[in-house]
């Protein structure tokens, strides 16, 4: 049997739109991962899954190790439910009210590490907290953008702190300042992790690969100098890096003790576009046929799922299964009825399913509450997204 009619057989007693995640395809790409990291630990990102149940599912595998949550009410949250006692909240935060939550909640204060660029990020813990808080645990981040010129900026925009000096001076003042310890650093090299280099016309992909082999060489010089110099000063627990579009080449750093990746776990369209690797499409979702507006076009119920990032055509939702359909340009995927058209079009009846797949990870659990766990051609468990416990971290 094909893909789509195994998943058409499993799922047959469900009404459509509904999300499922194949277990097999999720599990293989879990060991791909560990694969790819020989030997180095994986700190499993959160907001490219936002399944409680998967998330534990990969945390029970030895070789992964810990959570990186994109909230910190988030990361509270997870402690509550005894999903992990070893979070890294990647990014910095303004929320006051999870600030005090961590503060009363000893077990939280123990398994969190919130992120810090600045002074001004303590600052703000402080003005939340009142002086004389609990100590809190802090991760700096150093920016592994790539400059090779004055003025150009290749990568993502994150940290302030882009220099060994940098990184070591943000050092010092975290620990002069009463309530907190410094445990970790974390960089995050987005233009070699989350950039594809298979996905363009041959002359785009050569021009990024060229600049993934020269950031890969600067970053590791650079992060190995940043690392040695708050080694100097403080007893780092972890240095973490990557993600899951580069595994290999941020663990073969020394200075990086442990790699962040999620999305190679379900493998979106936007991993469909590197060369070393090739994630299994582990999660899907199913629209129903509800008009034939000609031969070779059907028109789909719902389906505007679109991905953050750039407004592109890359951000959009691609039709799966069955082989053969696109989208239509002029209309794209809508919010109540989504065109594709191609030669398979023309078998599909009023009620078929076609099956689609999201642009990005975890963003396809905010569209549905819960994801029908796919073993073969059964349903093997129905579980609660992120939305499911009615959690939305924004």
């Amino acid at each position: 049997m094909t893909s789509a009619t195994v998943y058409d057989l499993a799922t047959k007693d469900l009404d459509p739109p509904f999300a499922i995640v194949d277990l097999d395809a999720f599990d293989a790409n879990g060991a791909d991962l560990l694969r790819r990291a020989n030997g180095k630990p994986i700190r499993v990102v959160s907001k490219s899954v936002r399944c409680r149940y998967l998330l534990e599912r990969v945390l029970a595998r030895p070789g992964f190790e810990g959570l990186m949550c994109y909230s910190l009410a988030e990361a509270v949250w997870h402690v509550e439910q005894g999903t992990s006692e070893d979070i890294v909240v990647a990014y910095p935060t303004a929320d006051h009210g999870a600030l005090r939550r961590l503060a009363a909640n000893d077990r939280a204060r123990a398994a969190i590490s919130i992120m810090v660029d600045s002074p001004e990020h303590l600052d703000l813990v402080d003005a939340a907290l009142g002086q004389g808080h609990p100590e809190i645990r802090v991760c700096l981040e150093l920016d592994a953008s790539w400059r090779p010129l004055p003025g150009v900026h290749i990568g993502t925009r994150r940290s302030p702190v882009f220099s060994p000096r940098q990184a070591a001076d943000l050092a010092r003042t975290i620990l002069s300042r009463k309530g907190f310890r410094l445990v970790g650093m974390m960089a995050y090299e987005g233009q070699i992790a989350g950039l594809g280099d298979a996905a363009g016309s041959g002359a785009k992909n050569s021009v990024i690969g060229w600049m993934q082999r020269k950031s890969i060489v600067e970053i590791a010089k650079r992060r190995a100098a940043a690392v040695r110099a708050v080694r100097a000063l403080a007893d780092l627990e972890f240095v973490n890096g990557g993600g899951s579009g580069s595994v290999e080449s941020t663990g073969a750093e020394a200075a990086v003790t442990e790699i962040a990746a999620g999305s190679g776990l379900i493998g979106p369209t936007l991993f469909d576009g590197y060369a070393h690797f090739s994630p299994r499409p582990a999660a899907m979702f199913a629209l129903p046929v509800v008009r034939r507006p000609a031969p070779k076009v059907a028109t789909l119920f719902s389906g505007g799922y679109i991905a953050s990032g750039p407004a592109e055509s890359s951000r959009l939702p691609k039709p799966y299964l069955p082989e053969g359909l696109s989208l239509l340009g002029f209309e794209g995927a809508g919010e109540v009825q989504t065109p594709v058209s191609g030669e398979a079009a023309r078998h599909l009846r009023l009620g078929d399913r076609v099956w689609l797949r999201h642009a990005k990870a975890g963003e396809l659990a905010e569209r549905f509450t819960h994801y029908h766990v796919v073993i073969g051609d059964r349903v093997d468990r129905t579980v609660p997204t992120y939305r499911g416990e009615s959690q939305n971290f924004g």
